[in-house]
């Protein structure tokens, strides 16, 4: 009785000294005093405490399912090749370069145009692969960088990393065509069948010139991670394995077949690509129509050269493409689609923008229009910061799963892991956009705990997902081959007519 008569009289007391203005109550009454602990319900809620990118990462692995019916049989070609990684800088000092002023060039001729094309696009935080034409130069090069402290060899061409990241899934059988030489052999994955006529004496090098972000040479900043890559590659640059390619699908009957490689013959000068592009179309062409060509794209300068692969020849007689920010603004600019006007993106790509030109490219070359001869229906996008899966309605499902699935791979390979670990990756994606740059527009949003917002313009359906960026990169080479591939193992064929 006496203890809550005392409480009561504290309590009194407390009151008093707030309504007389007491700034604070004397310490004595406060170790008596116990206040309920009063919390906001969002605070309550079992996800209050999660980070943001906690979030997306347990998102992920609760809705990243496989599809219903999956590839059993897939074919990859053209191009493979043996990757020297090394720090970018750290060569061009090797070889006694200095820093100046960055200039791109469509094709490399000396030690000069690498180091202004290097610089170029260290400065802008971008991507680019270039063809080197001098083979004695490169030569001298391609030891330089063998021999230079860190340097590593990898599997390297997007054939051969698509593949390998195909090959581990282990129900699925990849068949892989191009240059394989002893030493790309004796690296692939066990489960990878290489035909006899794709094996080859010498294997190509491609040397890989990784930055940091923050990496700094002379003047020059970089913004974030990339690498410049450059080869003096004959036998990716004219595509010589595409015949055996398309022969070898006879006998392996694959279910997805995968192309990529083209960008490699732009280097090899009109005359051979115009050529060879349409040797190339006739080879595609072969193909039995009910199986999906995916075409993944790389870097590119020479616009009549991006014109016939968009207009009149590739693009309209495969079902699936994929590419990242360099190469859709590219592509726009090359066909004056939308945006064109812009030199180069700015920071993050605008998802607006970015949504713009993939409607413009399916319905200008693609199957918007039902009644279009062309088979292109799906186009995986991938920048830094986000993913985009756009899908003409009718032909692919699971394709939430299939971005999803696509920026997860991202995030841990950066950072060197087989899993997200959220303490080492940020997010960086807006949380807010709109559906199109112009009227009439969409305002959208990013729920981290359902992390894909999707959105339609006419009969094409857009699934957006942010990627967890790596905060230290390790490797940034093959991410987005890695990422197709992911994208592609985790979608569906809704229909089994002929593309």
């Amino acid at each position: 009785m006496w203890r809550k008569a005392s409480v009561a009289a504290l309590l009194a007391l407390a009151v008093g000294y707030l309504y007389y203005g007491s700034p604070e109550l004397p310490e004595q009454i406060l170790q008596y005093i116990s206040l309920p602990n009063i919390q906001s319900p969002s605070q309550n809620s079992p996800n209050s405490q999660k980070s943001v990118e906690q979030l997306i990462s347990a998102a992920w692995e609760a809705l990243i399912t496989l599809p219903t019916r999956q590839w059993s049989k897939v074919a990859v070609g053209v191009n493979a090749c043996v990757d020297v990684v090394l720090s970018g800088v750290g060569l061009l000092q090797a070889l006694a370069v200095d820093p100046g002023v960055g200039l791109d060039h469509e094709v490399l001729h000396s030690k000069e145009d690498l180091r202004e094309a290097f610089i170029h696009y260290m400065e802008r935080g971008a991507a680019a692969e270039r063809f080197f034409s001098d083979k004695e130069v490169f030569q001298r090069i391609a030891r330089a960088a063998a021999e230079y402290p860190g340097a590593k060899l990898y599997v390297g061409g997007n054939a051969a990393l698509i593949g390998q990241k195909l090959a581990t899934y282990p129900d699925l059988m990849v068949l892989l065509c191009g240059p394989v030489g002893p030493k790309l052999h004796e690296m692939l994955d066990e489960q990878i069948v290489v035909p006899p006529e794709s094996l080859q004496e010498t294997d190509e090098y491609h040397l890989i010139l990784e930055y940091k972000a923050g990496e700094q040479w002379g003047s020059i900043q970089a913004p974030q991670a990339n690498r410049f890559i450059f080869s003096h590659d004959v036998s990716n640059g004219a595509m010589s394995s595409l015949e055996t390619f398309v022969a070898s699908l006879d006998d392996f009957q694959p279910e997805l077949v995968v192309l990529s490689g083209l960008h490699m013959m732009e280097g090899q000068g009109r005359q051979l690509w115009e050529e060879r592009l349409k040797e190339a179309v006739s080879a595609i062409s072969d193909i039995r129509r009910d199986v999906p060509i995916h075409l993944e794209l790389a870097s590119m300068t020479d616009k009549d050269y991006m014109n016939s692969i968009m207009q009149e020849q590739v693009m309209p007689i495969v079902s699936s493409i994929g590419l990242n920010e360099q190469e859709l603004l590219f592509l726009s600019q090359a066909g004056e689609g939308p945006h064109s006007d812009l030199a180069a993106w700015k920071g993050i790509p605008d998802m607006g923008r970015v949504s713009d030109i993939l409607l413009w490219i399916l319905e200008q070359h693609g199957r918007s229009d039902p009644s279009s001869e062309a088979d292109l229906t799906r186009i995986h996008f991938h920048t830094l910061a986000y993913h985009i899966l756009a899908t003409v309605d009718g032909y692919w499902g699971n394709q939430a799963a299939a971005v999803m699935a696509g920026a997860r791979v991202a995030s841990s390979q950066s950072c060197g892991l087989q899993t997200v670990d959220v303490s080492k990756v940020e997010l960086k994606a807006p949380l807010d956009f709109h559906s199109s740059h112009s009227e009439p527009r969409e305002k959208l949003s990013l729920n981290p705990a359902e992390p894909v917002t999707v959105w339609r313009r006419g009969n094409v359906t857009f699934h957006m997902t942010p990627v967890l960026v790596c905060k230290q990169p390790l490797r940034t080479v093959g991410l987005g081959d890695a990422i197709s591939a992911e994208g592609l193992i985790y979608s569906e064929l809704k229909t089994q007519q002929p593309f």
